[in-house]
């Protein structure tokens, strides 16, 4: 079993020069965000998502401060602090120590001077790490999809809802203008009555090296793997050891479902807030797949994919990969026109995967994207920025724009579709129970065995 130590002895053994003790930073320092006005922030995870996005996105804000960053690899966890310091150091027009580290995150979470934290860990530790921190008092950035399994999730949203902290779902699309226009003109019939929404994701290729390394020094890599099984470290399973390119965790199912989670998480909850479906789910699901031949390399979640979901309301939402001739995004088709509406240029961090190079918003008719009128009833939340949005919710205690409860309905929406990719035949599915109906089979896998001492 691991034990827990404090980052200070680890960094200390790794050689002279890693030990880092916070300075204390006086209030004259902060001017008039003092730390008693400050919402202090701590860092989960600081890959290629928390240095290109979530850090950057809080600190922009004078009202927000990150004065902590934990992450189980030494030289990330480093890095990382040497970039916020850095950041704030140019900011301030002085030189700036005030960022502590930590090789644990529940040692982060007992900082009572931690008020909320970024979460942007691989996707199987979303969850548990999320429960930890709202039980410890802190609000949350969650980076999607929210969890590993459906089983995962609901007990995630409900230790949220339970605890009266505020979490967001990092899912940002909610929060770019042509989304929520897209979503507006659905909902007022611009399209006429909907009928189908066809979601396009990008995929990914096989491949990645099988060949088993050396883990890391420096680097807690049984932790890493956290609840699932055990299995050799080799680079391409986990991260970059120099850089901070794509992780190859991403296309290992051990570790999350791939595409159809890791963008699925974003488009098929835009499909969901167009429906008026938030709180719900799909009725019936059906999935085809192409995964890795054995052989072909370590890498094996899907690739090429087809989905089929009937919601209780007679709406078909499909699910297939982009291609040039059906880039990335989502078509809304109505009984009088269409919507297609997609990320445009916009990539949250380096090394994405292209998003569509198209419009971010058309439509069958111009007339239809015309502005609302009086006469549009429905006017959905607005947010103009996502990192911005929860801040400003935990200084308000009022509802973000993606809460816990949501996050969970999209991601379980993604995660349905993959449980249909395995089992590749049709599923009947409770929204409201949330069990597949009289199918063990697909029951079972709601949920996956967890290995202590990770486990819920």
């Amino acid at each position: 079993m691991n034990t827990r130590r404090s980052f200070l002895k680890k960094i200390t053994s790794a050689g002279a020069g890693l030990i880092a003790v916070p300075t204390i930073v006086p209030a004259s320092v902060l001017g008039a965000n003092a730390p008693s006005s400050r919402i202090n922030i701590g860092a989960i995870g600081t890959g290629r998502i928390s240095r290109d996005h979530d850090m950057p996105g809080v600190w922009k804000y004078d009202y927000a401060r990150i004065i902590a960053v934990a992450d189980l690899d030494v030289r990330r966890a480093n890095e990382a602090k040497a970039l916020v310091e850095n950041h704030y150091s140019q900011k301030l027009g002085k030189a700036y120590h005030g960022v502590t580290l930590y090789d644990n995150y529940l040692e982060l979470l007992a900082n009572k001077d931690v008020d909320a934290v970024l979460i942007s860990t691989p996707d199987h530790w979303h969850a548990k790490q999320a429960i930890d921190a709202v039980r410890a008092g802190k609000d949350v950035y969650l980076q999607k999809p929210t969890s590993l399994t459906i089983d995962d999730g609901r007990k995630m949203s409900n230790a949220v809802n339970a605890s009266g902290r505020i979490l967001q779902i990092g899912s940002q699309q909610r929060s770019m203008e042509q989304f929520r226009i897209a979503c507006e003109l659905v909902r007022n019939g611009r399209i006429g009555r909907l009928q189908t929404i066809d979601v396009r994701l990008p995929g990914d290729p096989p491949g990645g090296n099988t060949e088993e390394m050396p883990v890391p020094k420096g680097f807690n890599y049984d932790e890493w793997l956290g609840q699932t099984p055990y299995v050799y470290y080799t680079v391409d399973r986990v991260h970059p050891q120099q850089g901070y390119g794509r992780p190859g965790w991403l296309r290992c199912e051990q570790f999350g479902a791939g595409m159809i989670t890791g963008w699925g998480a974003h488009h098929f909850d835009i499909a969901h807030w167009a429906m008026d479906k938030e709180y719900s789910g799909p009725v019936e699901i059906t999935g085809k797949a192409e995964f890795p031949a054995a052989g072909s390399g370590l890498w094996n979640v899907h690739g090429r994919y087809e989905t089929r979901m009937v919601y209780d309301n007679g709406v078909v939402v499909t699910g297939t990969t982009d291609s040039k001739e059906k880039p990335n995004g989502l078509l809304f088709t109505g009984t009088e026109g269409w919507i297609f509406v997609s990320r445009g240029a916009y990539a949250a961090s380096a090394n994405e995967p292209v998003s569509s190079k198209s419009k971010a918003l058309q439509a069958s008719d111009p007339k239809i994207l015309s502005p609302l009128t009086e006469n549009d009833t429905v006017k959905l939340y607005k947010s103009t920025d996502h990192h911005g949005n929860w801040l400003e919710s935990i200084r308000t205690r009022q509802m973000n724009i993606t809460p816990a409860e949501v996050a969970h309905r999209s991601c379980t929406a993604c995660l349905l579709q993959h449980i249909a990719m395995k089992l590749d035949r049709t599923l009947y599915w409770d929204p409201v129970l949330e069990k597949f109906k009289n199918d063990d089979e697909a029951n079972a896998m709601i949920a996956r065995p967890q290995r202590p001492p990770y486990h819920f």
